[in-house]
């Protein structure tokens, strides 16, 4: 395993980071197109992507890192079958070496359906493992998901 780190990413690895986002995400933040996919992106100010390869150089997970309202925030995606073997740990890592501050959505609740209609498994216990606080006073409700904030800090941890 390796870990690519870059700001911009190509055309074909958008494409794989899509379908790695419908097959991990629950169906309610399924990106249609590419296009979709694009859109969420511009929508996010000074990206630092991570890619996590495996030995055949296939992309099998992703962070990206990026400012909102003024404070660092990530996203990550893991490919289920490599899921719970230490594979979210190094991306966790490498953000926490590169940022003295985390904010990120997590879905709190194991209701919501992947696209191949197996249950979405919350990543809260994965979060509480790695130093990240929950912030159970934010929470984010809408047609796309509903979750809390989790927020890490170097000062606390």
């Amino acid at each position: 395993m390796k870990i690519i780190e870059k700001k911009i990413l190509f055309a074909e690895e958008k494409q794989v980071l899509r379908e790695l986002w419908n097959n991990e995400y629950p169906a309610r933040l399924y990106l249609k197109t590419i296009e979709d996919f694009d859109l969420y992106l511009n929508g996010l100010s000074n990206t630092k992507h991570y890619l996590l390869m495996d030995d055949s150089n296939k992309i099998i997970g992703w962070t990206v890192t990026f400012l909102r309202n003024e404070e660092n925030w990530f996203a990550i995606i893991l490919n289920s079958k490599i899921q719970g073997k230490g594979n979210g740990s190094l991306l966790i890592e490498k953000l926490k070496e590169n940022n003295d501050c985390l904010n990120g959505w997590v879905i709190d609740q194991e209701n919501e359906l992947k696209q191949n209609k197996e249950f979405y498994k919350s990543p809260m216990p994965f979060y509480i493992k790695h130093g990240f606080a929950i912030c159970s006073e934010i929470r984010i409700e809408n047609e796309k998901m509903s979750g809390l904030k989790i927020n890490w800090s170097h000062e606390i941890n």
